[in-house]
């Protein structure tokens, strides 16, 4: 099925119903709402583009980027769902990668795509081309899809430097959406999704089931995250429901204690992207009462692996309940989920070893990329890389993450994609980066670099060099100069080394 029939569904039966809103601004009712994405569909077929076909999405926050992911799942296309955080040239690979035959922008930040991309074809929702696209004669209904089609290509930061794309399938963001349903959230026709994370990511999941049962959609007024911001908003929207990293979480909080909020209209927060920290989530329910849902996925399983209700985050009758807040929940609903050794072996309750999950939301592989699908998906279970333990009452917790990942502000990286780009410039011989804990960020990039000898250690130099090649949360905010990185006997950087130091200050 075509995840965009839900919209098409809801506008036939509720066109009235109000839909789009840019803070407490009506946008578009249903009708409205699924006469764009047909309209936007049908342009998207005078321009050759149809079934299969990838259209990249690189805008900022706003009701316009609902219209345009549901516009080119209605043709039949793919999206490719870029986050507006990423410095232009980083998008223009993906968009490279991906084969895009179409960007659709806003011109912040899609206007770059001009420069590093300038054999890709753009229409910004910001320019007189997207009022033609909205004014073509509709595609009447939705591309017919099997579950197995390509719906979005999520590119998500890789090992090797360069980003994969995760394949997720029209089936599996059916599958998604049905589980954030039984195990996240169940919002009702009144209530309403609010994207104050980027669309591109975990809070884009939100449009699928609240379209499914005509909820509102509303983009705050700045089109970001604002704590202020929301907390003045979800008063006057009233059943608000929303994503955030838990250094969001953190923030919202913080603000709700300075101004004496209450919170009122925030119904759910739905966090991930890592675990809260035990005493931050403990204040936070404090603060703000049980309104708050944890859950643990990936791009390659999105939103879906694990979760903890709102019932279970507040509880405080349960025994170990302070302990099980560490956790990152259960197994939802369709999810098989075990703990594996090297050979992907089931290992018995309490061990650690690798997570692996077997469930319908599971990506289909990486776009164009056998080799690290094989390595990633063996006899139908999902390898996802991260380490943890399950004990005998099924509650998973986190021991370590993917290999040397950071997640800053709720967002991924993977050090040797930055590694690669400071080594790009002429004056370092070599360059390791870690994490580092940071207060408000969760962690933040740190990096060791050996000079050439006789070059100078300018760390503005690197910092403008690394501002020029990738987004700006990507690059390290502390540069050590060292004479040689500390390795292993076989010539391996000792990235233990490096976070000790810095853990004892003497970096």
């Amino acid at each position: 099925m075509n995840i965009a029939e839900w919209l098409d569904r809801t506008a036939r039966l509720t066109p009235e119903r109000p839909a789009l809103m840019t803070g407490e601004r009506l946008d578009a009712d249903y009708g409205t709402f699924a006469a764009r994405a047909a309209a936007v569909a049908g342009a998207l077929r005078a321009r050759g583009i149809g079934k299969g076909d990838r259209v990249a999405v690189f805008m900022a926050n706003r009701t316009d980027y609902l219209i345009a992911c549901h516009g080119v799942w209605w043709a039949g296309a793919a999206g490719v769902l870029i986050n507006a955080r990423l410095h232009p040239a980083e998008a223009a690979w993906i968009a490279g990668n991906a084969e895009a035959k179409l960007a659709l922008i806003s011109d912040a930040p899609g206007a770059g795509l001009a420069e590093t991309a300038p054999e890709l074809p753009l229409i910004s929702v910001d320019g007189p081309g997207w009022a033609e696209m909205l004014a073509h004669a509709p595609m009447p209904r939705p591309e017919p899809m099997a579950d197995e089609d390509l719906a979005w290509l999520f590119y998500t930061s890789g090992t090797t430097g360069r980003p994969k794309g995760v394949m997720l399938t029209h089936g599996a963001l059916v599958s998604a959406a049905l589980h954030f349903m039984a195990d996240l959230d169940a919002p009702g026709a009144e209530d309403c999704a609010l994207y104050a994370a980027p669309i591109s990511h975990g809070s884009g999941f939100l449009m699928f089931l609240h379209a499914r049962i005509g909820a509102r959609h509303c983009v705050p007024p700045s089109g970001g995250f604002d704590a202020g911001e929301i907390l003045e908003l979800s008063p006057k929207l009233g059943g608000v429901s929303m994503f955030a990293a838990p250094t969001m979480v953190k923030r919202l909080v913080d603000a709700a204690k300075a101004s004496g909020s209450t919170a009122e209209g925030l119904r759910k927060i739905i966090y991930g992207g890592g675990p809260m920290y035990v005493s931050d989530i403990v204040e936070a329910v404090e603060v703000m009462g049980p309104r708050f849902v944890q859950l643990y996925g990936q791009g390659e399983a999105p939103m879906c692996i694990t979760a903890m209700s709102a019932a279970q985050v507040a509880d405080r009758a349960a025994e170990g309940w302070r302990e099980r807040l560490a956790s990152v929940g259960r197994a939802q609903t369709g999810v098989e989920l075990k703990i594996g050794d090297e050979a992907g072996a089931e290992l018995p309750r309490g061990e650690t070893g690798e997570i692996m999950v077997r469930a319908p939301f599971v990506m289909g592989g990486y776009w164009r990329n056998p080799e690290a699908t094989a390595k990633a998906l063996q006899d139908g279970w999902l390898r996802t890389g991260d380490v943890g333990r399950m004990d005998e009452d099924g509650f998973l917790w986190l021991t370590d993450r993917s290999k040397d990942m950071v997640i800053t502000g709720g967002s991924n990286v993977y050090p040797r994609e930055v590694e690669e780009v400071v080594l790009e410039h002429p004056a370092v011989r070599e360059v390791s980066v870690v994490g580092r804990p940071h207060p408000e960020w969760g962690e933040e990039l740190v990096a060791f670099v050996a000079m050439v000898d006789g070059a100078a250690f300018e760390p503005r130099a690197l910092d403008a060099h690394c501002l020029e090649r990738i987004a700006r949360f990507k690059r390290p905010k502390a540069w050590y100069e060292v004479d040689e990185l500390p390795k292993n006997a076989y010539g391996k950087v000792l990235k233990t080394d490096l976070r000790e130091r810095l853990a004892q200050g003497i970096a």
